[in-house]
């Protein structure tokens, strides 16, 4: 985990790396199974895909961390993102990886309308290793009304944000999820994918994330969500 340094400060130093993206793609495809092995990422198939974008819950913070839960109660979640030369798929190290999403009611921090100024639960920034991969624990999203299930991610290369994008999940693993505490107790619609415009836009089945046990047969003990993101250098 870094401390020392915030996103801010990551981003100055990495100005002028050489890298300049000019669009980014998501590639995977979900799975899941009882095969606790993990690999880094899904396997990258260097397909670039449309931009889509931030929402209204974004938030420029300084949170460089792996574990973004604060203590929020779900489904644990542990992402690997891959973020590759979509034309080589050669692994970029040093990508500040962003992601923000809901807890599982459905509500996003730092918002008054939401009931949440001043909290900062669900956000953070990772760099990616030699390999390619920035980490994150954090727990399975709820959803909100109009709304697929769905994580928010931004990518920066060279001081620049060279994407915008969502991820997404499974439909019938979402159906699982969502009859577990806390899960259960939220009364909102939730909408499947092929109805979430953005869904389409990102590339459909494209942005899905590639879902395993985190422990053999043991679905509760949470998943491991991977994924490859494809930049144009």
């Amino acid at each position: 985990m870094i401390h020392p340094r915030t996103r801010r400060q990551l981003l100055r130093d990495l100005t002028g790396a050489g890298v300049g993206a000019a669009s980014i793609g998501l590639v995977g495809r979900d799975l899941l199974d009882t095969d606790d092995e993990v690999a880094d990422a899904a396997a990258p198939s260097c397909t670039l895909t449309p931009e889509v974008t931030q929402g209204p819950y974004y938030l420029d913070l300084d949170k460089v961390r792996r574990n973004i839960t604060e203590g929020k109660h779900g489904l644990r979640l542990d992402l690997r993102i891959k973020v590759v030369d979509a034309s080589t798929c050669k692994a970029i190290e040093d990508a500040a990886v962003e992601i923000w999403h809901c807890d599982a009611g459905g509500t996003y921090s730092g918002f008054s309308q939401e009931g949440t100024a001043g909290k900062t639960y669900l956000r953070g920034t990772q760099l990616t290793d030699a390999k390619g991969v920035a980490q994150f624990r954090t727990v399975y999203p709820g959803w909100y009304q109009g709304r697929a299930i769905h994580i928010h991610m931004k990518v920066h290369v060279g001081g620049h944000t060279v994407h915008t994008g969502q991820l997404f999940f499974n439909d019938s693993v979402s159906d699982r999820v969502v009859r577990l505490s806390p899960y259960s107790s939220h009364r909102g619609t939730r909408l499947r994918n092929k109805a979430d415009q953005i869904y389409r836009q990102a590339g459909g089945s494209g942005a899905l994330l590639r879902l395993r046990r985190r422990k053999a047969s043991a679905f509760r003990k949470g998943l491991i969500g991977t994924i490859t993101v494809g930049i144009d250098e």
